[in-house]
């Protein structure tokens, strides 16, 4: 009991949440590991790890895009016994740059690396990186295949020579002079990635050369050789598409501080569905010999299916539709569509009544028709999840 005249002391209980409890133990190293069906590696790569950074505060954070093979679970089942592992399970969407993005933002390390768990990558050099960044003025160190020491292992001369050429076009945004901007495998300073991450596009697969380009100040970089393993086990979660999301992340950067990716996309895709419907409807009409507006319906009909399908296909590729979501986002776009064309003919109509110009009539009423498909579309059709 307190003594009167006197205000009682509160002792604050020494817990694990106590100021300073943990800080011994706080981890001082961030690796952050995509995964897609790697189920078989899982155990090994923590292994490997261990030994790598032994006397290093290290922690692994899983970023797991849904696999279906249990990974997830595997992971799980180990962080009940090391706290240093952890999962982050994503529902409904995929992409290595942003699984990337988003277990950096779940840590609190000063220092985050970057790594698959394929066990293609050297996690030897996870010791001298970190060195690097505490002792050395550098912001981002970098393993890379294309310096003296380096190398691409078994690749063939194909993918030597897709990577040649990636590596080669990636300087067209990249601001900073390095050897191998392709890499998936790098260390940066805390304070480089918080800099960054609000001018990271997210787009595709190579989130080093996203960085390098978003940066708003120089980038002080080293890189150190390694030699790329062969893959053990599961499968590459590069697909036919990777071509496609690189070209997208040089898209971004080049143009997309004048208008957004996505809507770019969503109208060069409206630019195919136009032809698309010009050579329906010569054929039904002049080609068959049918009835103009039977053939006219049909082609309206067949480009917007197209255009919602290559849509999901390339511009809504993180939030692509399937099974039932598939036939129900076809029919919110047929609808959506509807409207937009009218939206077309009105505004087109009006400016024409206005000003006889039908040349800026028709350019107007297809660029509000666009808007609306785009805006409507990317909230009730492909809404992310």
């Amino acid at each position: 009991m307190a003594t009167p005249g006197r205000s009682a002391r509160v002792e604050t209980p020494r817990t694990a949440f106590a100021p300073g409890a943990a800080a011994a133990r706080a981890p001082e190293l961030s690796v952050i590991v995509p995964t897609l069906n790697e189920r078989a590696n899982i155990v090994p790569f923590l292994e490997l790890i261990g030994l790598a950074l032994d006397g290093v505060a290290w922690e692994v954070i899983f970023v797991d895009d849904d696999s279906r093979d249990g990974t997830a679970s595997e992971i799980r089942a180990i962080a009940q016994r090391d706290p240093r592992v952890r999962c982050l399970q994503r529902i409904g969407r995929r992409g290595l740059s942003t699984a990337c993005i988003e277990g950096a933002l779940a840590s609190a390390a000063p220092y985050v690396a970057v790594m698959d768990a394929d066990l293609q990558h050297d996690e030897r050099l996870l010791p001298r990186m970190l060195d690097a960044l505490k002792y050395q003025p550098y912001d981002i160190v970098v393993g890379s295949r294309y310096v003296a020491g380096g190398g691409v292992g078994d690749w063939n001369k194909g993918r030597a020579q897709i990577s040649d050429l990636a590596t080669r076009l990636s300087r067209l945004i990249c601001k900073t002079e390095i050897a191998d901007p392709m890499s998936g495998f790098f260390m940066l300073r805390r304070d480089l990635f918080e800099a960054s991450v609000r001018n990271l596009s997210g787009q595709g697969f190579k989130i080093l050369l996203d960085l390098l380009a978003s940066s708003p100040r120089p980038v002080r970089l080293k890189e150190l050789p390694f030699e790329f393993r062969s893959r053990q086990h599961g499968e590459s979660k590069l697909d036919s598409l990777v071509a496609w999301e690189f070209g997208m992340l040089l898209a971004d950067k080049l143009i997309g501080h004048l208008v957004p990716l996505r809507f770019a996309l969503f109208a060069f895709i409206g630019i195919i569905g136009l032809g698309v419907h010009l050579a329906v409807l010569w054929t039904l009409h002049k080609g068959l010999g049918g009835e103009f507006t039977t053939a006219q319906t049909v082609a309206t009909f067949v480009a917007m299916t197209s255009n919602f399908f290559l849509n999901n296909v390339f511009t809504y590729r993180d939030q692509r539709l399937r099974g039932w979501r598939l036939l129900r986002g076809l029919f919110s776009f047929y609808l959506i569509c509807a409207v937009g064309a009218v939206a077309n003919v009105g505004i087109a109509g009006y400016i024409f009544a206005s000003r006889p110009v039908w040349w800026l009539a028709g350019i107007a009423g297809v660029v509000i028709g666009s808007v609306w498909n785009y805006a409507l579309s990317s909230i009730f059709t492909w809404r992310a999840r």
